[in-house]
């Protein structure tokens, strides 16, 4: 009962569509007719209203932390499927005939139930490469590979050091599947990449 009660919850608190509902509610827009057709925030905030965007960010983080944050504290032993479940609901929304987001925000608010360190390791990876290059997809995809490499590098030192340590939860896997998913994701954005088209960031 309590696999099927994660999965309900977490999947639909993930599949809240902030970025559409906001846009066509207080901006008259389909969010899914402009830009890159996406419901994330850096797709509202190409709509030109830079609150709409900022509130659709925070609420997609959230949307990933609450669940996550419900499943640590009551389904200690289902709180990676939490995480998947919460991601995928905003990659697959049921609501947009699954037809969501690329998943960036949701990430980053299961980072904030899992790690607080991780989350601002995310963030500071994020802001540098957004200045450097000044490409959303490209700072997304290179944070998430960096988070991931880093807890790799830190739960392989660790075992390196005393084999018997119990590390008390091993997000390696999942955090290799949120990369996977990101970069796939991004794959119009990796070939925009390639062929200059893709569109810098605009504040």
């Amino acid at each position: 009962m309590d696999f099927f009660l994660v999965i309900v919850f977490s999947y639909i608190s993930g599949s809240i569509p902030f970025g559409f509902i906001l846009t066509k509610n207080f901006g008259n827009i389909d969010v899914r007719n402009i830009g890159s057709g996406n419901i994330g925030a850096t797709n509202v905030l190409r709509t030109g209203n830079k609150f709409l965007a900022i509130t659709t960010l925070l609420l997609d983080i959230l949307k990933g932390y609450v669940p996550v944050i419900i499943a640590i504290e009551f389904f200690p032993e289902l709180i990676q499927l939490s995480c998947l479940m919460a991601f995928l609901g905003h990659l697959f929304p049921v609501w947009l005939k699954f037809k969501g987001g690329k998943g960036v925000a949701t990430y980053l608010g299961i980072l904030f139930a899992l790690s607080l360190q991780l989350s601002l390791l995310f963030i500071f990876t994020w802001l540098l490469v957004s200045l450097i290059f000044k490409y959303s997809s490209l700072s997304s995809m290179f944070s998430s590979l960096a988070v991931f490499v880093v807890t790799l590098v830190k739960d392989t030192a660790l075992k390196s050091i005393d084999p018997n340590i119990i590390i008390k939860q091993d997000i390696k896997l999942i955090l290799f599947i949120f990369f996977i998913l990101i970069v796939f994701t991004h794959r119009r954005n990796i070939s925009n990449l390639k062929n200059k088209t893709e569109q810098k960031i605009k504040i």
